[in-house]
């Protein structure tokens, strides 16, 4: 998504993020921690999460389709967008081995997770197995 600049120490913010939808999504991680101590009904902040959800939807959507109607006259932050999208991102590390080092390729992997799984389901699950 196209990044904007935004003052201040946090960095850059998403194109479809704004200032105002910003305060709403403050106010809502308030409710929720309002909620965990009992002074917020679980229905108040389960409307308000739904409330914000949507509205990431529909910021979304907007900017998506306003990216599609001027892409012929802005086709630098059109194929920014898409460029983006393109992007994969590995967001799990690879596991380790019982011996504490870390397994880069693919069946060695497999047979870590194997080994895990396998030792969950047997009961023999040690505290190193948890850390991997």
């Amino acid at each position: 998504m196209p990044r904007c600049k935004k003052s201040g120490k946090e960095g850059k913010r998403q194109a479809w993020l704004s200032q105002d939808f910003l305060v709403k999504l403050k106010d809502k991680k308030e409710m929720h921690r309002q909620w965990k101590q009992a002074q917020v009904s679980w229905e108040e902040y389960r409307d308000a999460a739904r409330f914000c959800k949507d509205d990431v939807r529909k910021a979304k959507a907007q900017l998506e389709l306003n990216l599609a109607k001027d892409a012929k006259n802005n086709k630098r932050g059109f194929y920014r967008y898409v460029r983006q999208k393109r992007k994969v991102k590995e967001s799990v590390a690879p596991p380790m081995s019982k011996n504490g080092k870390l397994v880069k390729m693919d069946k060695e992997k497999a047979e870590v997770l194997s080994n895990f799984f396998d030792s969950l389901f047997t009961g023999n699950l040690s505290l190193h197995s948890l850390h991997s």
